[in-house]
């Protein structure tokens, strides 16, 4: 099936859907569409923080299990990471019942260990973005805080790091090493993997990438806030997965980094990307479904008693915006 035509087959598909969605894939950079599930619904959500990055593509299992998938910079990647909509992104997936996510980015990689097509499973998250991004649904007039001392939830961090091998899932391309799936309990002995998010869209200097290497950086990626801070604020389990595509310009030995490079490495971790998120999507479902290892339930009801602001002094169209959110949490009066 040619790509136009594929393209049309998305446009065609309903506008609605009637089930709750408890799982999506939000797709970076090479990573456009899940190709091993067949969509059945494809989504535009209006949210008080505008529209999602892209429309959402609904897609079934083959038990019947929906997921929901939302490409990060646009199906055409004309968002820079600093321009993406991130709050409308979690509020449309929030709305539509989301419980957990999983999503993925290309990485620089900030240790040797770690090699271009590598994919990682981060802990932590240390922020180098400059504060422009809007990072928070709340806002003047509405003062809440969310806890951020584990950034991703740690559930869904080891369904994942127990469903996917270190070595082995991932498929070898031309000359390059097998690549290897790395996480905290496995290839790191039990050390946090950290992803330093920087602003971009240039790449790092090498001082700035020998500093991020002292700090205890794993990978470095301009994407995972404030999109993981807003995941905690809507209640919504949250995890990423890096796919390296580079040592980041610290590695004298090799020559900085370019667009070129990436490039490469994204179309040959392409497959990859495809039969991890496969996989997820089993595992998670099934998880999710049956309740197992009981995924985001630790969050539920966290932000309900985070806000410092008095009822009397909260605005009515703020409550309006977040009753989009978290709906019965203040009510509108």
């Amino acid at each position: 099936m040619s790509e136009h035509r594929e393209k049309l087959d998305l446009k065609s598909l309903p506008h609605h859907y009637d089930k709750p969605i408890k799982f999506a894939i939000i797709g970076g950079t090479g990573f456009y569409d899940l190709p091993n599930i067949k969509p059945v619904a494809r989504l535009t959500v209006s949210t008080p923080w505008g529209f999602p990055s892209s429309p959402i593509t609904i897609s079934e299992t083959a038990d019947g299990f929906p997921v929901a998938f939302l490409a990060r910079h646009g199906l055409h990647h004309d968002l820079l990471p600093t321009d993406v909509p991130s709050r409308a992104n979690i509020a449309a997936l929030k709305s539509l019942g989301v419980k957990a996510i999983v999503a993925f980015s290309a990485v620089g990689s900030l240790q040797p260990e770690i090699l271009p097509r590598d994919f990682v499973l981060p802990t932590q998250i240390i922020d180098r973005t400059k504060g422009i991004r809007p990072h928070t649904f709340f806002e003047k007039g509405f003062v809440a805080h969310a806890m951020f001392g584990e950034p991703f939830d740690l559930r869904l961090n080891k369904l994942i790091s127990e469903s996917i091998p270190t070595s082995g899932f991932l498929e070898q391309h031309d000359s390059k090493a097998v690549p290897t799936f790395h996480t905290k309990h496995t290839t790191n002995k039990g050390e946090d993997l950290t992803v330093i998010c920087m602003e971009g869209p240039q790449f790092s200097t090498r001082a700035e990438s020998r500093l991020y290497r002292t700090w205890g950086g794993s990978v470095i990626n301009m994407s995972v806030l404030p999109e993981g801070k807003l995941a905690r604020e809507a209640e919504i389990s949250y995890q990423m997965i890096c796919m390296s595509t580079d040592y980041d310009s610290w590695n004298e030995s090799e020559e900085p980094v370019t667009v070129e490079t990436v490039v490469g490495n994204l179309k040959a971790n392409g497959a990859n990307a495809a039969k991890v998120a496969a996989e997820l999507i089993r595992v998670v479902t099934h998880d999710l479904e049956n309740n197992i290892s009981k995924i985001g339930e630790d969050l539920a009801g966290s932000m309900k008693y985070s806000v410092s602001t008095s009822p009397h002094g909260v605005k009515k169209e703020l409550l309006e915006k977040m009753h989009f959110l978290l709906p019965g949490y203040w009510p509108v009066h």
